[in-house]
């Protein structure tokens, strides 16, 4: 079962990437324009922390690597599933009728069918500001510190994989509702700041209800703030509830799903 299904993801990583090929121009766009957003990024932050000094106990070296996780997050998480963006429109053409008559799981390739490399830059981009950000940090992270700020950044990649899959799945109910996945990064977008600057109700409904707090948050205090191992294990486990969810939720959705012929 493992080997049919990783046969199927390897054949899924090569016809996205020769997708790619047959639109080099396109493909180059589409990286330049991810890395010039995460050039606003910069330059609102060099605004900003040139009249201040901290925001909320943070300084512009953490707000840099505060910011730069999110990137890194999305852009790992969007470039390995980016298809599950993809669901509304599924269930508008009718094409999702065609994906669920297939002998393979259908989250499966719902989620895994289109590869986004476009997100490389992005990807690169973070994990360059957060190496530049550490240049001259003291104290300097230690090597633990670093373990639990991968797997801080692994199991926000999950949770926002989750997360999405939650979101794009109402589309199945709601199939005049366009631009979701507009919704999900307005609210993605929270975890560019701190959580130190929203009101406790709002800090804890990012942190518990929507997992938006691990995204990035979370993540980046393990390097920021020292290692910190309880965070890590909340985050595990959130993880792999917001997974369960988003799995019990997509088998319910089809469950109860009308195909577009009927």
């Amino acid at each position: 079962m493992v080997r049919r299904y990783w046969k199927i993801y390897s054949t899924f990583f090569k016809t996205s990437f020769a997708r790619e090929l047959q639109f080099r121009a396109n493909f180059i766009a589409k990286i330049l324009q991810n890395m010039t957003w995460f050039g606003f990024f910069l330059v609102i932050l060099f605004v900003v922390y040139g009249q201040v000094k901290t925001v909320a106990g943070w300084d512009q070296r953490g707000a840099q690597i505060l910011g730069a996780t999110l990137y890194i997050v999305g852009s790992f998480s969007n470039l390995l599933t980016y298809s599950v963006l993809e669901i509304p429109d599924h269930v508008r053409n009718g094409t999702l009728d065609f994906i669920i008559t297939k002998p393979v799981d259908s989250q499966f390739w719902i989620s895994m069918r289109k590869f986004n490399f476009a997100e490389i830059g992005s990807l690169l981009g973070g994990v360059t500001l957060v190496v530049i950000s550490l240049i001259g940090f003291h104290p300097f992270p230690s090597a633990y510190q670093f373990l639990l700020y991968v797997i801080g950044v692994i199991c926000a990649a999950v949770n926002l994989y989750g997360f999405q899959l939650l979101l794009m799945t109402t589309g199945i109910y709601f199939i005049r509702i366009d631009n979701l996945w507009v919704l999900g990064e307005t609210i993605t977008g929270l975890g560019r700041y701190p959580m130190d600057i929203y009101p406790n109700g709002l800090r804890f409904l990012l942190s518990f209800v929507l997992p938006v707090a691990f995204f990035s948050y979370f993540p980046s205090l393990q390097l920021v703030n020292g290692a910190n191992p309880m965070v890590t294990i909340e985050g595990v486990l959130i993880s792999a509830a917001f997974f369960l969810l988003s799995r019990l939720w997509w088998r319910y959705s089809m469950r109860h799903y009308s195909s577009a012929s009927s």
